[in-house]
């Protein structure tokens, strides 16, 4: 596949060399996916997997603000406030594809992930098998905060890191900066940004010694930025249930737990009983079932207020004040945990 750059596209595909380039072009959406972009996406995999002339995949994204925000929020709050479920659910489908496609890539996969990376931008990159980042990278899964959940297989990736550190990530939405992420096996190596068109250009001319390229461009990580705060994070966040997380957090001494304490406050009480469990149970699962799930989820977290709420709340009114239904934990049951995770769906990821 060798495709002439088109500067209109919301993804330029390309191959230059060996090395096949996948650009993000919607900066002044921070990049957000949508249906279009990750069938493109999905497209150009699956023909570069078994293309002989293709030795590597390099994903980044144009503008300076980030690698990728996410999902086209937007465009799924017009479908759920139309009742066009069915277009969230072919987006969400389509994705949750591709991102297991990245994770089991017979081929080097390399994401720069500069900036903003987050939600969706986190599917397309820390699944990957090469992840760099830069000083000023921040990932991220803040789905709680509208409404949902940290899905595009979060919760695989959360549950595997240490100290309760993906459990307080993934209730609270808080980003990590590349120091942590080094830390904690979300991205591999430290990059200088300023580099990044030279690393760029090494790896179009040298596709098929990708480890070698990156090893001449990668520096020291910065310090763990959450190293100073993994004692109050394990404490608290090693709980039984969101209700016993939040109080003690609320008792913790530490100033920056009880903000934290605070912070779960504004969260979708839904979203949080549903990540907490998520992320508990995904430790024993495949990627591949957990990304089946997500998109259970998905579907049944969108028949219910608090997506359509939180959405608007965030980026279409931006009041940043979501009035959630139920607005405490006490008025979410045990059931309805269940029946959003396990409900089955006429739509699947993996026919």
């Amino acid at each position: 596949m060798t495709t002439s750059p088109d500067d209109e596209a919301t993804v330029i595909i390309r191959t230059v060399g060996a090395l096949g380039r996948i650009e993000l072009n919607k900066p002044k959406a921070i990049n957000a996916l949508s249906t279009d972009m990750v069938q493109t996406i999905d497209r150009a995999l699956r023909q570069w997997a078994t293309d002989t002339q293709v030795a590597a995949v390099l994903i980044t994204g144009r503008g300076e603000r980030g690698l990728c925000a996410g999902g086209d929020i937007k465009a799924i709050h017009r479908d759920l406030t139309e009742g066009a479920n069915a277009g969230n659910m072919t987006f969400w489908a389509d994705e949750y594809a591709m991102n297991h496609l990245i994770a089991e890539y017979p081929k080097p996969y390399v994401a720069i992930l500069d900036g903003i990376t987050m939600g969706g931008g986190v599917g397309v990159s820390v699944h990957g098998s090469h992840r760099l980042v830069t000083e000023t990278t921040k990932v991220g899964m803040p789905e709680t905060g509208i409404g949902l959940f940290p899905d595009v297989g979060g919760t695989y990736l959360l549950a595997q890191l240490p100290s309760e550190v993906g459990m307080y990530m993934g209730l609270t939405g808080q980003p990590v900066g590349p120091g942590a992420a080094i830390a904690y096996g979300l991205a591999d190596t430290y990059i200088d940004r300023d580099r990044i068109p030279e690393l760029v250009e090494a790896l179009e001319a040298e596709a098929f010694a990708v480890d070698t390229v990156i090893a001449r461009f990668a520096e020291e990580a910065p310090e763990n930025e959450l190293s100073v705060a993994e004692g109050w994070i394990a404490a608290c966040f090693s709980a039984d249930s969101v209700v016993e997380i939040i109080d003690r957090l609320r008792q913790h001494p530490n100033e920056d737990a009880q903000k934290t304490a605070e912070l779960l406050g504004t969260k979708s009480p839904r979203s949080l009983a549903v990540t907490f469990e998520m992320i508990r149970t995904a430790k024993d699962m495949k990627l591949e079932e957990v990304l089946e799930r997500d998109l259970r989820a998905a579907s049944e977290i969108g028949r219910r207020p608090d997506l359509t709420e939180g959405i608007r709340a965030q980026v279409i009114d931006k009041d940043r004040n979501p009035q959630w239904d139920p607005p405490t934990l006490a008025g979410i049951t045990e059931d309805e945990i269940r029946a959003i995770l396990d409900t089955e769906q006429e739509r699947t990821v993996f026919p």
